[in-house]
């Protein structure tokens, strides 16, 4: 094990589903599991007593569900949620994303896509899959007023995105469609690192906390499509 493993807490309602975790968190040197929780609820309990990293976090559960248990955990200085669910709904998404989860994931997900969203969001990124992304985008396309309603993005979003260049924008278009840094610097024909500057200076600028907020806010906005 690491010096200072990833210390990752797990809520699920079914036993047999936290032990699973637990064996594949566990077999990793860089991370640690240091509890379990059968509801929301039990998870605060638990966190405040032992400190986490990353909440492995089940949408339906007794008690509390894990949407409300993530907009309790997700203060500024809290443990990033990744929300786990076998329902492939996009209510669940898009309340989850918007209740503060930095990753939305299926159960079913291969053990090196729920390690690697791990060790993401412990390092301040998101996991967003453009699958998930792209019913996010329907989502707000299919609920908008259709006959003789505005489809302008709300004044909340326009203000946020007041100081924001064109080139931000472009970019933000971008991260909204679900694309990496990688990807994007591809499609725009720039470096990594350039891409990197631009999110950051997005994050900042629209007062977001991570890639998924800087998600939620191009679709309210209208990028992405």
């Amino acid at each position: 094990m690491t010096e200072n493993p990833i210390r990752v807490l797990i809520v699920d309602d079914q036993q047999m589903v936290r032990a699973g975790f637990r064996m594949l968190v566990d077999s990793q040197p860089d991370m640690h599991v240091v509890g379990e929780a059968g509801d929301g609820q039990e998870a605060l309990e638990r966190l405040a007593e032992t400190p986490a990293d990353v909440v492995l976090m089940d949408v339906r559960m007794p008690r509390m569900d894990g949407v409300e248990a993530t907009r309790r955990l997700t203060p500024d200085d809290g443990p990033r949620v990744i929300v786990l669910t076998t329902f492939d709904l996009d209510e669940y998404a898009f309340a989850a994303l918007q209740a503060g989860a930095s990753a939305f994931l299926l159960k079913d997900a291969a053990p090196p896509d729920l390690l690697g969203a791990i060790r993401a969001v412990q390092a301040g990124d998101a996991v967003v899959a453009p699958s998930t992304t792209r019913r996010l985008l329907d989502h707000f396309l299919t609920s908008a007023p259709r006959v003789g309603a505005s489809t302008a993005p709300r004044p909340t979003s326009e203000r946020r995105l007041a100081e924001v260049t064109a080139r931000e924008r472009e970019v933000l278009g971008q991260v909204a469609r679900g694309l990496t840094n990688t990807e994007i610097a591809e499609t725009l024909f720039v470096s990594e690192a350039t891409v990197k500057t631009h999110v950051s200076r997005l994050l900042a600028k629209t007062d977001s906390r991570d890639r998924v907020q800087l998600v939620l806010l191009a679709l309210e906005a209208g990028l992405g499509d």
